[in-house]
This record gives structure tokens, C-alpha cells and sequence, in this order.
């Protein structure tokens, strides 16, 4: 008899040899202040927290707040990211100064924006800021379109996980192309997230259920009416898309079948 209970085992959630809990990533921007950012982190229940370096205090500046404060590097993974960076140079002394910030940590976020419009990343400019922090012994989760091709070469290249805009960064459009992150996700042997545009608790439900391995946000926790419900509501629907793939859903199809048995009617 197959225990119930065997149909729930799923694989670690492992990024460059750090297993963690959860898989949902959050940010830490936006929120009105350090005591909503904290209390809204801990609703969701991530354990890896994005911090844009360029744009927030975690110790370079010694007479101001510190997130570090309310986001301890005991208890998260503090993950910094090089948001606001155009071109490849910026972005590399960007991870340089938050490996300096964080003792020598090696875990960061890659982005290189195109515009100020799209905030579409520029992968030209991403592919060459991805191999020179490889070189300098960097773990690199790097953001890029929803190209399978470009993921692929980012993979190849020496990325440790991959994260395609499900739509542009902060729209809440959710997921455009469920198709191409699916197959950035079944040619990939590294871990996928989907990284920006998720808008409320279904969007991040669907990107679990495409096969990805966890999903960023930021805008739509700390964007919405309630930033604290909200979190806790991506933190169940990222559990929830997750069991769901796993359990595999019924096959679509074009006409109605009766759920009830038709044999011995009465």
C-alpha cells in the first residue's frame, strides 16, 4: 500500500549548495518603512532576501538605518542584486562592494537593465558581467528575458540559477509567456525562478505550477492594500502551485466527462 504521506517527499530546494525551506524569494524595497519590511518578510516565510546595493543601506552608510538591522544575515541569506545597473561594468563593482559589505558572501543577484521604460534586461551586457563575476568566484541567480536560448547560454556559462520575467518588473502583469518558461525550465539542469511581473497570489500559484522552482517578487507584497496578508498569501500559493505540480493535474479535454460512475444506474 503507497503511503499517502510518500506522495508529498519533493527534491531539496538547493541554489548553489544552500538548501533552504522555502521557495519563495522576496525583496525588500518599497515598504513604507524597516518595521513593515520586517514584519512583511517574516509573513511570507522566505529565507532569501534581495537587496538592490545601489539603493540601500547595509552598512556603507554608518549614520543611517541599516536593513541588516530588521533583516539579519543569522537568521535570511541576504541576496544583493545589482538593480539599477545598465551596463556590465556598474553591475560588477556593484556585487564587488556587497561582497566587501558581507564578509567575503558570494551568493548575489545578477540584473543589467536596457531602459528605464521596460526595465528590460540588456543580455548583451548581462552575458559579460555573468562571465566576469564567474571568474571572480561568484554564485550568480541572474535575471533574464524569457529567451530559452539565452538561458541556456547563461546556464552553460556558469550560472547557479535562472530567472525569467514572467513580465516586466513591477507591471503585476503576471506570467506573458507560460510556454517559454516552461522550456527554459524542462532544458535546464540548473534551478528556475520566475523573477518579476507577478501581481497577486494565482500569478505566483502558476509559476509553481509551470515546474519552476520558486518565484521573486517584491511589488506585489509590498505594493498591495495589505502588504502583510498579501505575503502571507504568496507564501501559501507558492506551497500550493508547488503540490499541485508535483501531483500532476488531469488531462485537459474538449467535452464533459461525468465524475460519477454510469455503470448501474438506477
Amino acid at each position: 500500500m503507497v503511503s499517502y504521506n510518500a506522495m508529498e517527499i519533493d527534491a531539496p530546494f538547493t541554489i548553489a549548495g544552500r538548501t533552504f525551506n522555502s521557495r519563495l524569494l522576496v525583496g525588500s524595497g518599497k515598504y513604507k518603512d524597516l518595521k513593515e519590511t520586517k514584519l512583511a518578510t517574516e509573513k511570507s516565510g522566505s529565507e532569501i532576501i534581495t537587496v538592490a546595493i545601489r539603493r540601500t543601506n547595509i552598512g556603507q552608510h554608518a549614520n543611517e538605518e541599516s536593513l541588516l538591522d530588521v533583516i539579519s544575515p543569522d537568521k535570511y541569506t541576504i541576496l544583493p542584486n545589482t538593480a539599477g545597473c545598465y551596463n556590465a561594468k556598474d553591475a560588477v563593482r556593484t556585487c564587488l562592494l556587497a561582497r566587501e559589505l558581507l564578509d567575503g558572501h558570494n551568493l548575489v543577484k545578477l540584473e543589467v537593465l536596457g531602459d528605464e521604460k521596460t526595465l528590460y534586461p540588456n543580455i548583451v551586457e548581462t552575458l559579460d558581467a555573468a562571465k566576469t563575476l564567474i571568474k571572480e568566484n561568484f554564485d550568480v541567480m541572474v535575471y533574464t528575458s524569457d529567451d530559452p536560448i539565452i538561458a541556456k547560454e547563461l546556464e552553460d556559462i556558469g550560472c547557479c540559477a535562472i530567472m525569467p520575467l514572467g513580465s516586466l518588473i513591477g507591471s503585476g502583469q503576471g506570467i506573458s509567456n507560460p510556454f517559454n518558461i516552461k522550456l527554459i525550465k524542462e532544458n535546464s539542469s540548473v534551478p528556475v525562478l520566475v523573477d518579476a511581473g507577478i501581481g497577486c497570489a494565482s500569478d505566483a500559484a502558476r509559476a509553481m505550477e509551470l515546474g519552476c522552482d520558486g518565484v521573486l517578487m517584491n511589488s506585489a507584497i509590498a505594493n498591495a492594500n495589505d502588504p502583510l496578508l498579501m505575503a502571507s498569501a504568496m507564501k501559501h500559493a507558492i506551497i500550493a502551485g508547488r503540490k499541485s505540480y508535483l501531483a500532476g493535474r488531469m488531462m485537459k479535454k474538449a467535452y464533459a466527462s461525468a465524475s460519477s460512475p454510469m455503470e448501474n444506474l438506477i
